[in-house]
C-alpha cells in the first residue's frame, strides 16, 4: 500500500484536484457559462469593482494550469488564497452548503484549505518543475 499511496502521489493528487477546480471555475464557469461580462456584473452586484472579475479570472486560469503542471506551486497556491477567501465571503450569506441557492461557503472554504495545504507541500515529485530541475542537474 505504501508504494501506491505515498506523500508524492498524495501531493500530486491534491495539486491536480485544486488545479482542475481552478481551471473549471475560470475557463468553463466564468468564461463560458457566465461569460466574463456576466461575472463582472456579479462582482459589481456584491459591491466589488467589476474589473476585479477579470483579474480573478486570469489568476484562477493561470494558477490552475500551473498547479496541474506542477510549476511554482507554492507561488500560485499563495496567489489563489485571497481569491478563494473572497469567494468564501461572497457565498457566506447563502449558508453553509454549496447546494443552497447561490452556493454556500463550505466549498470555497475547502478550496482555501487545499491551497494552504498545497502551499506547504509544494510541487512534489510528479511535477514539471521537478523534471526540469533534474534534467538541468544532469546537464551541468
Amino acid at each position: 500500500m505504501n508504494r501506491i499511496l505515498n506523500p508524492d502521489i498524495s501531493t500530486f493528487i491534491s495539486r491536480s484536484a485544486l488545479g482542475i477546480v481552478l481551471v473549471a471555475h475560470s475557463l468553463y464557469l466564468k468564461l463560458i457559462v457566465f461569460t466574463l461580462a456576466g461575472t463582472a456584473q456579479f462582482f459589481g452586484s456584491i459591491g466589488l469593482p467589476e474589473t476585479l472579475a477579470y483579474i480573478v479570472f486570469s489568476v484562477e486560469a493561470v494558477a490552475g494550469v500551473a498547479l496541474l503542471l506542477g510549476f511554482k506551486t507554492r507561488l500560485f497556491s499563495a496567489l489563489v488564497i485571497p481569491i478563494l477567501l473572497g469567494a468564501t465571503w461572497a457565498h457566506s450569506a447563502n449558508g453553509w452548503l454549496f447546494t443552497n441557492a447561490g452556493g454556500g461557503w463550505e466549498y470555497p472554504l475547502l478550496l482555501t484549505i487545499m491551497a494552504v495545504a498545497q502551499l506547504g507541500m509544494g510541487d512534489g515529485k510528479y511535477a514539471i518543475s521537478t523534471y526540469v530541475s533534474s534534467k538541468q542537474s544532469r546537464l551541468s
